[in-house]
């Protein structure tokens, strides 16, 4: 919904300001609530379900066999965009929405859907100026950049503040492995002019040994919306600066629902697990190469917990073309679709063809 996630069906949470009645949003720069009509303020008060309390994993288990406290658990309304494949939620006044992601009309309806609810939230910390501000620098670093799309971000609508969704993952894993460990060695070799010279080998010995390490707060994106490259590359995130959840962090922004389940988030964390055992095997192994032959892991004690990222997003049109750029609400990293100026690679061509004829004219008169 425009305002923030719902415990119930149908119910929003908007926070009327005392003073004159209209709503107030969440100040990024100052922590709080700021009512846009009169400037009056209000501080963060928690009317969250976790208000007050610390942030709790939940067991991995018993939530894929649907068998989580109902608490934990709520439904919601959402729109669908029949482009992308975006799940945001909105009020139900609203019938019709641009989509935030790809500027598509979202049209679809899709009703309630019940999902389970964010424990955590990290909120803004930049706001929309800001976060405009970092993402046309970001462009003007961009050499072949078309400066019409640079004037059109610099000028053009408001970007849209996003709680995107993700799944963290911490597990304890103890792995046990076969493989070999490689010693170089050099032998001296005689070519056929007579040169000597040092060939290296390398000596293979097997080895097996064991490892273990403990995960925390693996970091899955719970979103199909957006290239997952661009997302990816917006981290890190200081995860240590997660509130427990309190919908007054979403007044004035929008929340995604997440399209990726639970049991396909953590097969995203295995890989990201089992790329870092593979780091520590190699590391084990030592030697100057090392080769994994098998590895066996037991995954124990797993626990996960929804959180909600700030995210900054422009969906631009330009000359009949799309361009997506997100923005780290914490840190101002941008990631984004890389425009190209067909003029000024032209120019940027024919300028390294004039300087090369340049350079060739000179050399065959002055050698």
């Amino acid at each position: 919904m425009a305002d923030g996630l719902s415990a119930n069906p149908g119910e929003e949470h908007r926070f009327p300001c005392d003073n004159c009645g209209s709503d107030f949003r969440f100040d990024p720069n100052q922590g709080k609530l700021v009512c846009d009509h009169c400037g009056n303020e209000r501080d963060i008060e928690g009317h969250g379900p976790w208000a007050g309390s610390a942030i709790r994993e939940l067991d991995f288990v018993s939530a894929i066999r649907d068998q989580l406290p109902a608490q934990e658990m709520e439904e919601t309304r959402v729109l669908t965009c029949p482009n992308c494949g975006a799940q945001v939620e909105f009020s139900a006044d609203i019938h019709a929405k641009e989509c935030p992601f790809c500027a598509t009309p979202v049209v679809t309806d899709t009703g309630t859907h019940r999902h389970i609810k964010p424990k955590a939230v990290l909120p803004f910390q930049l706001d929309e100026a800001a976060a405009r501000a970092a993402m046309v620098r970001w462009l003007g670093r961009l050499w072949f950049a078309p400066n019409g799309l640079q004037e059109y971000a610099r000028k053009g609508r408001r970007l849209d503040g996003i709680y995107t969704p993700y799944w963290t993952f911490d597990a304890d894993t103890r792995s046990a492995y076969r493989g070999q460990r490689g010693t170089v060695y050099y032998e001296t070799r005689r070519d056929s002019k007579g040169n000597v010279k040092q060939v290296p080998k390398i000596r293979w010995r097997r080895v097996s040994g064991r490892v273990a390490r403990f995960f925390d707060d693996v970091l899955v994106l719970a979103s199909r919306s957006l290239p997952k490259g661009y997302t990816d590359r917006l981290a890190p995130w200081d995860l240590t600066a997660l509130d427990p959840y309190t919908p007054e962090y979403l007044a004035g922004f929008r929340a995604e629902g997440y399209t990726v389940d639970l049991e396909d988030g953590m097969v995203e964390a295995r890989q990201i697990m089992d790329a870092q055992i593979a780091r520590d095997i190699r590391r084990d192994i030592g030697g100057d190469r090392q080769r994994i032959d098998a590895v066996d892991t037991m995954v124990s004690d797993v626990t996960f917990k929804h959180i909600l990222l700030p995210v900054w997003l422009a969906a631009y049109k330009y000359r009949g073309k799309s361009y997506r750029f997100v923005v780290n609400g914490q840190s101002g990293k941008v990631q984004g679709e890389r425009p190209y100026s067909a003029w000024k690679i032209a120019f940027a061509v024919l300028g390294a063809l004039i300087l090369a004829g340049i350079g060739g004219y000179l050399y065959s008169m002055y050698g």
